[in-house]
């Protein structure tokens, strides 16, 4: 009995250390972006909270295959939630091409406008060894100007991946950041003459 406990008992541990290895994503940039402002703009930004799909909002990737098939797989995650990874990723960029801080979740500065940014992701489409397709929206407002006026913009975004996972994630910082270059350009834009044209 004894023999045959410590025969199931070996069985189980042999399982357990042959499971599949986790990896975990960020789509936060290792280093500023290259588009990096030398200017710092007249105003502090509030990224908001990320807009999704639901069926994106997982803790695995979500990637496609053909036309109408999804798949999760088990091993490969993010490191946060999808939203806070692309909030985050956005924030990063945007304060280094604007040269201004974040003050998301603080109080706001009573001397200091304050640009509000909300991005809403309509698609995020990860395309093993081939692409990754980017679309949404985003709308910018200055929380302290009267009538409360807002730009509304909207941009795709198509980025190759012809690895694997890693590949899919490293397209999707770079579609960010090319993102964030609009939207750092139209803010631009918005504090010169508001309200102003969406770029791009």
């Amino acid at each position: 009995m004894k023999t045959l406990f410590c025969l199931l008992l070996a069985g189980l541990t042999l399982g357990a250390c042959s499971s599949p290895p986790v990896h975990y994503y960020t789509l936060v940039a290792p280093s500023a972006p290259s588009g990096a402002a030398k200017e710092p703009v007249p105003f502090l930004i509030d990224v908001l909270p990320i807009g999704l799909p639901e069926q994106l909002d997982q803790a695995q990737l979500v990637v496609r295959q053909g036309a109408s098939r999804v798949v999760m797989p088990d091993g490969e995650r993010w490191a946060a939630p999808l939203g806070d990874e692309l909030r985050q990723a956005l924030s990063a960029e945007l304060t280094s091409r604007l040269a201004t801080r974040d003050v998301a979740g603080l109080v706001k500065p009573a001397n200091q406008s304050v640009l509000q940014i909300k991005l809403q992701v309509r698609r995020l489409d990860f395309w093993p060894g081939e692409k990754l397709e980017l679309e949404a929206d985003w709308s910018l407002v200055m929380a302290d100007a009267p009538g409360g006026a807002q730009l509304l913009c909207h941009g795709r975004f198509n980025e190759p991946a012809t690895g694997s996972y890693p590949a899919l994630v490293q397209a999707g910082q770079h579609a960010l950041s090319v993102l964030a270059a609009r939207v750092a350009a139209d803010a631009r834009g918005w504090a010169r003459s508001p309200p102003s044209k969406c770029t791009g």
